[in-house]
């Protein structure tokens, strides 16, 4: 009991890459090292790739005071400038005085002497002090630990695989005090529990992995400060993902994993197949298998499974570890216990969901009532001016039922002349209209249960839905401005383009299903919907839907986190 207590009680090392990431931008050594961010870029692929042979642990590391002559001395290699040099690979070191714990690339040891070498992909740049100051450190912090360890280390050499250039450094009195200081600040930092600001308009931001989660301009230009105020907010994510959702809905069938394919399966036959690293999601639809094996790859690698009843009723998600954000859940959890601040986020979910279903009646409705728009633009502005959770659900419940006595104007005559829409129904749906209603909104609660998952919220926590066994109330609360910008668009589409059809559903004791090929539609309908690139009103960048829901959640975490003062509902013009 009393070692673990004693071990509770030491501050946790600092990995020495955060430094650099620290001196280099404060922000991402939080995002990484705190909050458990990460994401690849071609950058961090291509650092990995040319960091290979140095990760690959290989010769000894002496004792301070060996000379090393039972250790083999390598020859003349890249990185190296004597025969003699003893080389250790890929060695962990650890300074309990420092509170730095670093994993060197290489170390060149010969008798008290040792020299860290530190490998970094590109070029070596044109500057005097011949490496950019956050590399500098990182190097000078392995050289302290070395110390500390007994050795004798006065600098560091790095070395650039690209123009295969040895940048020696020396650790002066100068960069040992920077390096210090970076440790300390980065302590202090990590234990205050406010994220560094971003940077302003930095040409550092759109090369860094993590620019799709720290939001650089968009917070910027949402948090009010005077002095990172831009009109601009810079595109530097892609605009859609590159992983696709796989779907399979024929019951019997199995997902396995045959060598870098997931292969589906019907009564033993293959029947399709995806590779492994293009698939950003599996839903299973009813009963449908997945093997041992496509599950471990899958959750090892952040892909979630989704499952959905037959009746397409989302029911449970397997995924890999709980994200490492406990600061957000922590924040997330005390957000949820102030009302007045769970009343100011519904508040906005209901408004945009208003402002949205006043957009698509507008949009949509070969004649659209005057009357109604005007009724839902007054119940959008009374949803803001709410003084209670109860009001709020009166003017949310108003808006509905007029949106929803107009939704039967908006599906054209010719294809959808056998579908009655009178109002919105569920559990079980009576209309085929509310069928795919309930399916559109499953598949899009879905999608935001995954988005939230990987931004590191507690998906089953909301602000305006109140908690409830199994329900994922967060996930219910985003969804509010987008039920109708994707879920009632995708079912208009599906119907006025005569995708579905009357015989496309069945009926048994006053409940309406969608048959298999009915599901496929939507299904399709749904994908091309989230895959469609729409201008962000409030960044003015192009996104793609299904990229829009994770800019969301992330946006809300920054507004739990008081970087930003409000949530700002997505609502297009």
């Amino acid at each position: 009991m009393g070692e673990e207590t004693d071990a509770a009680r030491e501050p946790d090392l600092i990995p020495v890459r955060m430094l650099n990431e620290y001196v280099y931008c404060p922000r991402l050594a939080y995002l990484e090292w705190v909050q458990g961010e990460f994401e690849d870029n071609a950058d961090t692929v291509e650092g990995r790739f040319r960091h290979r042979r140095v990760d690959a642990p290989s010769g000894k590391l002496p004792s301070p005071g060996e000379d090393g002559s039972d250790a083999t001395a390598s020859g003349t290699e890249e990185g190296t400038t004597e025969s003699r040099t003893l080389h250790a690979r890929s060695v962990t070191l650890s300074s309990a005085s420092l509170g730095l714990i670093a994993k060197m690339d290489l170390v060149e040891t010969d008798g008290q002497r040792a020299t860290p070498v530190d490998y970094k992909r590109g070029s070596a740049p044109d500057i005097p002090a011949g490496a950019w100051e956050p590399e500098r450190v990182q190097v000078c912090a392995q050289g302290l630990i070395l110390r500390d360890n007994g050795f004798a280390c006065n600098g560091g050499v790095i070395y650039f695989t690209a123009s295969k250039t040895r940048v020696e450094v020396a650790f002066d009195e100068e960069l040992v005090e920077r390096t210090r200081d970076a440790i300390q600040d980065l302590r202090r930092v990590a234990a205050g529990g406010t994220i560094p600001p971003p940077l302003v308009d930095s040409p550092k931001c759109p090369r860094c992995s993590l620019v799709g989660i720290c939001l650089p301009d968009e917070v910027n230009l949402l948090s009010g400060r005077p002095d990172a105020h831009s009109d601009v907010v810079r595109s530097m994510a892609a605009a859609k993902d590159e992983g696709l959702p796989l779907y399979v809905g024929e019951q019997g069938a199995h997902v396995g994993l045959r060598g870098d394919t997931l292969e589906i399966r019907v009564q033993g036959k293959p029947v399709a197949s995806m590779r492994r690293m293009e698939v950003s999601q599996v839903n299973v639809v009813g009963n449908v298998q997945v093997s041992a094996q496509a599950i471990r790859d899958l959750a090892g690698r952040n892909v979630p499974i989704c499952h959905f009843s037959y009746g397409g009723w989302f029911s449970a998600i397997t995924s890999g570890m709980v994200h490492k954000n406990v600061e957000l859940r922590r924040r997330q959890f005390a957000v949820a216990e102030d009302p007045d601040r769970c009343l100011q986020l519904a508040k906005s979910f209901v408004e945009g969901k208003i402002r949205n279903t006043r957009t698509l009646l507008r949009r949509n409705h070969p004649s659209p009532p005057v009357p109604a728009l005007r009724e839902l633009a007054r119940l959008g502005k009374q949803a803001r001016g709410c003084a209670s959770e109860e009001s709020l659900l009166g003017v949310e419940g108003a808006a509905a039922r007029m949106y929803f006595a107009h939704l039967q104007g908006m599906l054209k005559e010719g294809p959808t002349a056998s579908f009655d829409f009178k109002s919105r129904n569920r559990r079980p749906p009576k209309d085929p209209v509310n069928a795919m209603l309930s399916f559109v909104y499953a598949l899009l609660v879905k999608d935001l249960t995954v988005a939230v998952l990987a931004v590191g919220f507690d998906p089953l926590l909301g602000f305006y839905h109140k908690p409830r066994y199994g329900r994922p109330s967060l996930a219910l609360d985003l969804a509010e401005e987008f039920r109708p910008l994707i879920g009632d668009s995708t079912v208009l589409t599906a119907l006025n383009g005569g995708e579905v059809r009357e015989a496309d559903f069945v009926s048994s004791a006053g409940a309406v299903a969608m048959t298999p090929r009915c599901r496929r539609q939507v299904i399709a309908a749904y994908e091309r919907r989230m895959d469609t690139l729409v201008t962000h009103p409030v960044f003015g960048y192009p996104i793609s839907y299904r990229k829009v829901l994770y800019i969301q959640a992330r946006l809300l975490a920054r507004f739990l986190a008081g970087e930003i003062q409000r949530y700002p509902a997505f609502c297009t013009r």
